[in-house]
């Protein structure tokens, strides 16, 4: 494969330059006969080996560079690992060495027309053969061997690394840090059509970095911004799916003091927009924004929920730029209704947030599968703190409890253990609504229950005219727990409410195993101990027939 690119310039007057011939040489006139892609591996790491030691030691053989730059496109895995060290060990050598050129890089026609000298004609050539390098490593990052993927990002970030220290690109002011060979390392972690979960996670150990974290998170706003608008807002799952890998494996600091492991470090580092964290979280919010901003597949919609309120929601400057995302993810219905209240709660709680409908639409998510659902401890848990204030108006806990009960009646038994205690919860924190289990002033018998089940407003329900009588039935359950903890009814409730903590995490499996492992206690069967088959008293079979 002939890569096309120019011959190694070189000048007089350097023992290590012989005079440049003007001509265009294509990468393949290097080769072997055969050609070197057809070198076998050990062929080609003897090839390998010679082209590295040729190249550092003497400027003459740099065009040798052409042999490990074709050998990366080698269809072979172990020849194209081969290549990748190399190549790491050579341009890295270079980068130390300061052998490739610094400033705005030319075209390698204008090093020929402009009065450059055989120095710098020489470093503009083998700059632009790293760039080559830097570009074969970023498309091998999708190769279908993973030992490969590793091997390439491994090797790019030794060179971010070594650019970083060694800046190949001056700015205006004095900081400098790699972001177009980092944008290529990002690039190739979030591919449209390729899973790359597994390379990000190799990815993590760098992100550990605080200055690779910020532009990392700078780079991958600029890339979701780029990829989602050509495809016109369109949902991309795979691509999206690798995006959301990649920000949420990505932890902020919460003080600036935490800002202090770089990758590289500057004289005067505390002047560094990276060493602050107002800068770390506007790069964050913007980077969540921008991911967010676009439609989700559901299972995204769910992971992004099920971390917002601890990963992102702390770390952003300004949280409630997010209302909109939760807003419209409450309203979807099902669990990812049930995810986004967490997230809504926080809003309100800790800046200022009014949204009229909550409790409305809270009870509105009420329905049969919240017993079923994997998020089911977590809902009501949440619940739970929702209707913790003793502010709230007795109609609107009457409503959630009356409802709870009606639910209950077709609840799986590890379903009724968390519900028949949240309910006595609710009745000892607000007295005013103990008429459900006794009104003084009531008939002795109710011909309808008042309570209108299918009304979406709480305050219309009529629940406070009701009563918990599906709690009573429940008494009659099949399970002795159930039938036992709807039996507290009965008797006055105390003042200490009950721990929910054990039976939130409860399952039927569990349940199921801790009753075949109960041992049952001894029953008497007969008011007469047994004597043998027939040992009993005035026994009819003993006066006609003896066990010889």
């Amino acid at each position: 494969m002939s890569l096309g690119f120019r011959e190694a310039p070189r000048a007089g007057g350097d023992e290590r330059l012989p005079d440049w011939p003007a001509c265009l040489l294509p990468a393949h006139a290097y080769s072997t006969e055969e050609g070197i892609m057809a070198a076998s591996v050990a062929e080609a790491e003897a090839i390998l080996s010679a082209c590295l030691e040729a190249v550092l030691s003497s400027r003459s053989h740099a065009n040798r560079v052409f042999e490990a730059l074709e050998l990366l496109q080698s269809e072979q895995k172990e020849i194209v690992l081969c290549a990748i060290r190399i190549c790491s060990r050579l341009f890295g050598s270079l980068l130390e060495q300061g052998e490739l050129f610094v400033g705005k890089l030319p075209s390698e026609e204008e090093s020929l027309q402009e009065s450059y000298s055989a120095e710098e004609k020489y470093k503009i050539w083998m700059r632009h053969r790293y760039n080559s390098c830097n570009n074969c490593l970023a498309q091998l990052m999708g190769h279908q061997s993973f030992q490969v993927k590793e091997s390439a990002l491994c090797t790019l970030m030794k060179f971010v690394e070594l650019e970083a220290g060694r800046p190949l690109v001056k700015n205006e002011w004095s900081f400098n840090f790699p972001r177009e060979l980092l944008k290529l390392v990002v690039e190739g972690l979030i591919p449209v059509e390729e899973d790359s979960s597994l390379l990000i996670s190799r990815f993590q150990e760098y992100l550990d970095h605080d200055d690779v974290r910020f532009f990392v998170m700078k780079l991958v706003a600029e890339n979701i911004g780029n990829v989602m608008q050509k495809a016109k807002k369109a949902p991309l799952p795979v691509y999206q799916k690798n995006a959301f890998a990649l920000v949420s494996s990505i932890s902020m600091p919460s003080n600036d003091s935490e800002i202090n492991n770089f990758l590289v470090r500057h004289a005067n580092q505390e002047e560094w927009k990276v060493s602050k964290l107002k800068e770390h979280r506007a790069a964050f919010e913007r980077m969540w924004l921008g991911f967010l901003k676009h439609k989700l597949p559901g299972f995204l919609y769910r992971k992004v929920l099920v971390i917002l309120h601890e990963s992102i929601l702390p770390h952003m400057n300004e949280p409630v730029l997010l209302i909109d995302f939760l807003t419209v993810a409450y309203n979807v219905g099902g669990a990812i209704s049930l995810l986004a209240l967490n997230g809504l709660f926080v809003l309100m709680l800790h800046h200022n947030l009014e949204y009229p409908d909550f409790y409305k639409k809270l009870y509105s998510l009420l329905n049969p599968y919240i017993f079923y659902m994997k998020y089911r401890t977590r809902f009501f848990r949440l619940l739970d703190l929702f209707l913790s204030s003793s502010h709230l108006p007795a109609y609107l806990v009457a409503a959630f409890a009356k409802r709870l009960a009606r639910l209950a009646l077709t609840a799986p038994p590890d379903g009724l253990l968390i519900v028949i205690p949240f309910i006595c919860n609710l009745l000892r924190r607000h007295p005013s609504c103990k008429v459900l289990i006794h009104r003084p002033d009531s008939p002795a018998e109710m011909l309808e229950d008042p309570y209108v089940m299918d009304e979406e407003d709480p305050s219309e329900s009529r629940a406070l005219e009701s009563s918990l009588w599906e709690i009573k039935t429940l008494q009659s359950h099949y399970h002795p727990d159930v039938a036992k903890a709807a039996a507290v009814i009965n008797t006055s409730l105390c003042e200490m409410e009950d721990d929910l903590s054990e039976v939130l995490e409860l399952t039927a499996f569990e349940m199921f195993d801790r009753d075949i492992k109960k041992e049952a206690a001894d029953v008497s069967l007969e008011f007469q101990q047994v004597q043998g088959l027939f040992g009993k008293k005035d026994n009819v079979f003993a006066q006609y027939f003896t066990l010889e």
